[in-house]
C-alpha cells in the first residue's frame, strides 16, 4: 500500500516500505497489573499510547522495573526511535523517544536506520499522511492496525541530505513550539506559585513570624499581618465561602441548527473538542469540568462555547484569582453527585477559604493578568508557527516545495 504523498513524489525519489528503513520494526508490551512491584520504583519510562501526542517523549506517567522488562513483551527502546499507535482513539498519533525509554503493545515501535533515512523525515512522513493512516484501520469495536500494515507501507524518500534538510526546517519550527509550550507552563507554575504563597500557605506571614527579611515589595509587605490566629490563618482575614467569590453556571449542549464550523472553540471536560460559529461566553472564561473529567480547569481568553458537561464561572471577584482560587481546590476528588457521578456546585459553594483583604486580591490579580498575557501571546505565537508548520509539511514531504524555495519561503514569513 503506497502513503499518499508517494503519489506526488518526484520520480528520482526512492520508492521503499517501512521495514526497509528500519534495523527493527516491533511492539512493545505490558507488565502484569498482578505484579504492583513492576511499577514502583521503576527505571525504565514506560509509553502508553495516550502520551503519544505528536511530541518528542522525554518522561512517562509510570516507569518500570527490570524485572517487568524482563517478565513481559516490554523492551528497552533506544533514543530517537519512532513510535506510532496501533490501537483505538489514539490510533495514527506519533511520538518520537528522546531517551531510552520502553512502551506497551499498543505502539508499533520503529528503529530506523540512520543510514537510509533520517528518523525525523520518517515522523513527518507519517504524520503528513495521517489522515490516509486513520482510514485504514479496522475492526468494529476498535479501530486497529496492524504491525505487518504498517511495515508494508510504501514511501518516497529523496537524498538522505535532502531528508536531513525537511526534517531540519520542520523540526526547527516545533522547537520553537516546544520552547514556548516550556515557557508558558513557566508562567503557569509562577502564577500557582504566588497564589499558594500568599493564599495557602501564608508565606508573608510566616516570615514575619520567624523575622526573616521582606521579599515583597513594602507596600505589599505591610498589607499581610504578622502572626497566625488560633484557626491557623493571617489575623484579620475571615473566613467566606467559595460562593462569596463566584458562582458556577451551566455550560448548555449546542444548538442542533447551528453547528456549523467556525474558530469559536467548543468546551467538554476535557478540553477542546471542536470549533463552531457560536459563543455563550465572552472571553477571558473559566471552564470547570461538571461531567466526566471532574474537576478539570481551562482558562480560555477567547470568546467560547461551554457545552453541557462543564460549568463557566461568573465571577464575583477578579477572574484570574477566582482561577487559581479553584484550581487550589481538591475539584478533581469532589466525584460527589450519586445517581451519575459528577461535581455538585453546592457542594464546592460550602468550601471555606480564608479570605485575604481585597488590596491583596486586587494586586494578585493584577500580576497575575500580566502572566496570562505573556501565556496568551505566546500560545499565539505557537498557533502562527504550527500553521507554518502544517502548511509546509505536505508540501516538503512529497517534494512540491523543493529546500532552496522552502527555505525563502522561511526568510519571507519568519
Amino acid at each position: 500500500m503506497e502513503l499518499e504523498t508517494c503519489l506526488s513524489a518526484p520520480g528520482d525519489w526512492q520508492r521503499v516500505t517501512i521495514e526497509d528503513v528500519c534495523v527493527k520494526f516491533t511492539s512493545g508490551g505490558t507488565p502484569s497489573r498482578r505484579r504492583p512491584e513492576f511499577y514502583q520504583d521503576g527505571i525504565v519510562p514506560w509509553v502508553k499510547t495516550k502520551e503519544l501526542l505528536d511530541v518528542i517523549l522525554q518522561d512517562a506517567e509510570e516507569w518500570i522495573t527490570e524485572e517487568a522488562i524482563a517478565d513481559s513483551s516490554a523492551k528497552r527502546l533506544p533514543r530517537n526511535t519512532v513510535l506510532m499507535a496501533m490501537y483505538g482513539a489514539t490510533v495514527g498519533q506519533l511520538g518520537i523517544l528522546g531517551r531510552e525509554m520502553a512502551c506497551n503493545q499498543a505502539c508499533a515501535a520503529m528503529i530506523v536506520d540512520d543510514a537510509k533515512c533520517d528518523y525525523r523525515f520518517l515522523y513527518y512522513l507519517l504524520l503528513a499522511n495521517r489522515r490516509q493512516i486513520v482510514s485504514m484501520a479496522t475492526g468494529a469495536a476498535q479501530q486497529n492496525l496492524s504491525g505487518a500494515q504498517i511495515k508494508g507501507w510504501t514511501i518516497a524518500l529523496p537524498e538522505r541530505e535532502e531528508q536531513r534538510a525537511i526534517a531540519h526546517i520542520l523540526g526547527t519550527l516545533d522547537d520553537k513550539i516546544e520552547l514556548n509550550r516550556r515557557r508558558n507552563q513557566t508562567l503557569e507554575a509562577m502564577a500557582r506559585a504566588l497564589f499558594k504563597d500568599w493564599f495557602v500557605d501564608f508565606g508573608p506571614v510566616r516570615a514575619k513570624m520567624e523575622g526573616r527579611e521582606p521579599y515583597l515589595p513594602a507596600d505589599l509587605w505591610q498589607l499581610f499581618p504578622d502572626r497566625l490566629d488560633d484557626e491557623g490563618k493571617p489575623e484579620g482575614w475571615e473566613t467566606q465561602r467559595i460562593s462569596d467569590y463566584l458562582s458556577l453556571a451551566y455550560g448548555k449542549s449546542l444548538p442542533a441548527g447551528k453547528r456549523l464550523q467556525g474558530d469559536i472553540p467548543v468546551y467538554g471536560s476535557g478540553g477542546i473538542t471542536g470549533f463552531h460559529n457560536e459563543a455563550l461566553v465572552n472571553g477571558p472564561a473559566v471552564i470547570v469540568g461538571r461531567k466526566g473529567t471532574v474537576g478539570s480547569l481551562y482558562w480560555e481568553d477567547r470568546p467560547c462555547f461551554p457545552i453541557d458537561t462543564v460549568f463557566y464561572v461568573q465571577p464575583a471577584a477578579p477572574l484570574p484569582f477566582c482561577y487559581y482560587l479553584l484550581e487550589s481546590l481538591p475539584l478533581r476528588d469532589m466525584n460527589t453527585d450519586a445517581a451519575v457521578p459528577g461535581l455538585n456546585r453546592e457542594n464546592v459553594y460550602r468550601l471555606e477559604v480564608a479570605a485575604p483583604p481585597p488590596e491583596l486580591v486586587s494586586n494578585f490579580a493584577e500580576t497575575a493578568s500580566c502572566f496570562r498575557e505573556n501565556i496568551a501571546a505566546i500560545s499565539k505565537d505557537s498557533e502562527t508557527l504550527a500553521q507554518l508548520r502544517d502548511t509546509l509539511l505536505p508540501k516538503l514531504i512529497s517534494g512540491e516545495l523543493r529546500i532552496a524555495d522552502a527555505e525563502k519561503f522561511l526568510e519571507r514569513v519568519t
